[in-house]
């Protein structure tokens, strides 16, 4: 298929494909148009929630915007994510597992669309900075202020040149001043570490709406050093075409909506915060870097991309998922590590919290291969790093908790790793400490537990009726005209190594009405049970023979 060449192509082929819906009457972006958005995430199947485009928005104060907002576009569900992607739902895996050996290096043109508008110099506050543009707020009721919450920051490593494109949250404070919030792990955090050593302001640029390839690389885990540019060339099939910005040494998408240029310095920091976040639980006000603007450029009645994020699963605890799942899976496989099937993070925590491994297992040293090297990937992913059998779901949680249950020693298939960092989790710290003490408590950080939940030796068949049962029940079941059926793995009965040929001649001797000779041969196992309730064994009845004939 061919791609998008800028974000309102993208939205229109999403109400092409019934993927998104408009409102066209007016609503409040501070107290209305999330809350609205946030009821189909916890109200709709996933399958029945799709993208929004609000075009008559206005504030608290009754002031209209010229632009719509549109939410959910890149993860309001699978079918959503696989449109940005450029492919269908059950390809997404491969697909970014083909972008990843496809890289196609971006280029640089003379002007664009985003270039409709600019305000720079003294002219730069002129509509009235940031404040022109409609940043919802979040978690009405909660959130101080309204937030950037799709911004695609673009900076440079000062030592290397190296480009970095990734999503941090941005208050809003003032027209030309801005809260973000950065982890020092991640790739902005470094850039900023490098700038506070060398002395230097960071440059920055804020990109608003653009095409979603992008988008969807920027909230990927892309490796360090490499530039997310390409890899959204390798999902578009084409290079990304970009633009110098006015007043930073950055460029930018020319097709995109909204970018905002400025700096961020490096040697201090103000209170920010708090704000509803992916955890489920509002992140506390915390010291984090500001973001000083000087410049803006923007297409004419700008469409704002905003994210649904806070509470699990929203929109982005699957645009997380589904990049952080293929990343890890092509990292694990190209690590050398065999068996690796999938490997899946679950929304319920954030696509953050709890991550599982699944393996066809030859030798019991793999399971541990996976988890370590799975931890040791990224300093604040995996708080549970889980190893399963290839008949176990790595995406149903019920059947994790079974395989955690019935295939795990918990003293000695689980290890614990220090040394982590964390993101937001309130279990790290109290909500009053400091934000380093947050990130990394002293005097070893935060941790993770990685648990061998495969089986380790053969065991008896799953208690589930057998396969060729359970597909006539299916029969009956649609001609019954009963409900559709959504199966989850295991739908059927298996065997697992431990099975006996006698132990299956009973089962289908029971199945063909044949169960009472077994019952008559069972007499022949009676065994004498001892006044301790245990059975009486040979010992036992030498022992009390001679007590006996004493």
């Amino acid at each position: 298929m061919s791609y998008y060449k800028d974000f309102r192509e993208y939205i229109a082929a999403l109400e092409a494909a019934d993927l998104l819906r408009r409102v066209r009457t007016p609503i409040c972006k501070d107290t209305e148009l999330m809350p609205l958005v946030r009821l189909q995430f916890r109200g709709l199947p996933a399958e029945q929630r799709t993208a929004f485009v609000f075009e008559d928005v206005r504030d608290v104060n009754g002031r209209q915007y010229p632009g719509p907002v549109a939410v959910g576009v890149l993860g309001a569900n699978r079918a959503v994510y696989a449109m940005a992607l450029g492919c269908a739902p059950d390809e997404i895996t491969a697909r970014w597992a083909a972008v990843h050996k496809n890289y196609i290096e971006p280029r640089l043109v003379d002007d664009g669309p985003v270039m409709e508008e600019v305000h720079v110099g003294d002219d730069v506050l002129e509509h009235d900075g940031i404040l022109e543009f409609p940043h919802p707020i979040s978690t009405p009721g909660f959130d101080p202020a309204p937030y950037f919450t799709s911004p695609f920051w673009v900076t440079k490593d000062p030592e290397t040149g190296d480009r970095n494109v990734g999503t941090y949250r941005v208050m809003v404070k003032a027209a030309g001043r801005a809260g973000m919030m950065a982890h020092q792990s991640q790739h902005i955090g470094l850039h900023l570490q490098t700038a506070r050593r060398q002395g230097k302001m960071l440059e920055a640029a804020i990109i608003l709406g653009c095409t979603p390839a992008v988008g969807l690389c920027s909230v990927a885990k892309v490796p360090y050093g490499v530039d997310e540019y390409a890899v959204a060339g390798g999902i578009a099939g084409e290079p990304i075409d970009l633009v110098k910005c006015r007043t930073v040494d950055l460029e930018v998408p020319a097709s995109a909506e909204i970018v905002v240029e400025g700096y961020v310095d490096p040697t201090y920091r103000e209170q920010e915060a708090p704000f509803g976040e992916y955890t489920g639980y509002m992140g506390t006000r915390v010291a984090n870097p500001v973001f000083h603007v000087t410049g803006i450029m923007h297409r004419k009645k700008p469409v704002y991309q905003a994210f649904l994020s806070q509470f699990p699963p929203s929109e982005s605890s699957l645009i997380r998922k589904l990049a952080y799942d293929a990343v890890y899976l092509d990292r694990l496989r190209s690590a050398n590590i065999p068996g690796v099937l999938d490997v899946q993070l679950h929304e319920a925590t954030g696509s953050y919290g709890l991550m599982v491994i699944q393996l066809k297992k030859v030798h019991p040293s793999q399971p541990w291969q996976a988890l370590h090297a799975a931890v040791a990937l990224d300093p604040t992913i995996g708080k549970m790093i889980v190893a399963v059998d290839d008949d176990i779901d790595p995406n149903d949680a019920d059947a994790v908790n079974w395989a955690m249950s019935y295939r795990m020693r918990p003293h000695l298939d689980t290890h614990i790793v220090t040394g982590k960092a964390s993101i937001l989790d309130p279990s790290s710290a109290p909500p009053e400490a400091h934000v380093d003490e947050q990130r990394f408590p002293q005097p070893v950080g935060t941790s993770s537990i990685l648990i061998d939940a495969t089986r380790k030796w053969d065991y008896p068949p799953t208690s589930l009726p057998r396969k060729e049962f359970m597909e006539k029940a299916i029969e009956r079941w649609e001609a019954e005209g009963l409900p559709a059926l959504t199966l989850r793995k295991p739908w059927h009965g298996y065997e697992l190594g431990y099975w006996t040929d006698e132990a299956r001649e009973d089962a289908q001797a029971a199945v063909e009405g044949r169960y009472l000779e077994r019952g008559a041969r069972l007499e022949e196992t009676r065994e004498t049970v001892t006044a301790s309730g245990f059975a009486q064994t040979p010992d036992d009845t030498e022992t009390r023979r001679g007590e006996l004939d004493g």
